[in-house]
């Protein structure tokens, strides 16, 4: 992927070394294009926890290869009209969450909320790419921008005061979700 240009990726779940779901969430960490996901698991859960993930369609085995084409073509036509448009705005909005980049301000519900340097690049990655899911270690190299070194405490704790500041119930939160054993995402509303 670093060398060649690629369009789409048609990945099987079921992988050596690396399965599909970590792959895509490193793809997605990078990258936008399209991804669907393949396997042999037709439960409602794996395919939501790949969605979720950041695939963008999930086809369970066996499957027509007709549809495989049809699906590919859709995601294809897609992808290539949203790589034309131009992103003529920072604002990155989810429900009353607000990101004004150029002004560097948050916003919950009208609310100016203060926020640390480190606390803003946290929020801002994950609002910017709001339902997709995060690990620990992807946050930790795209803020700091270093490779982790034990980043578990360093981020739970940014990601706990950025709770404190932006939602109503930290304990039932709105906005900022953990997704247990795999990382955090900001919900998309």
């Amino acid at each position: 992927m670093k060398k060649n240009k690629i369009q789409l990726i048609i990945m099987d779940i079921m992988m050596p070394k690396m399965d599909g779901l970590k792959a895509t969430m490193k793809i997605r960490a990078e990258k936008s294009i399209p991804i669907i996901l393949l396997s042999a698991k037709s439960e409602y859960t794996d395919k939501i926890m790949g969605l979720n993930l950041g695939a963008d369609d999930y086809i369970t085995k066996p499957f027509n290869a007709l549809e495989l084409l049809a699906r590919v073509k859709s995601q294809l036509r897609r992808y290539t009209q949203l790589e034309n448009l131009e992103v003529k705005s920072h604002l990155y909005i989810t429900g009353g969450l607000i990101i004004d980049d150029e002004r560097k301000i948050v916003t919950v519900d009208g609310e100016t909320v203060q926020l640390t340097p480190v606390q803003y690049k946290i929020l801002k990655l994950l609002t910017a790419n709001a339902g997709r899911v995060y690990s620990i270690d992807t946050i930790y190299e795209k803020v700091w921008n270093e490779a982790p070194f034990n980043p578990e405490n360093t981020v739970a704790v940014h990601i706990r005061n950025i709770r404190e500041k932006i939602e109503i119930n930290t304990k039932n939160p709105k906005y900022l979700k953990v997704v247990w054993g795999i990382g955090y995402k900001v919900e998309k509303l």
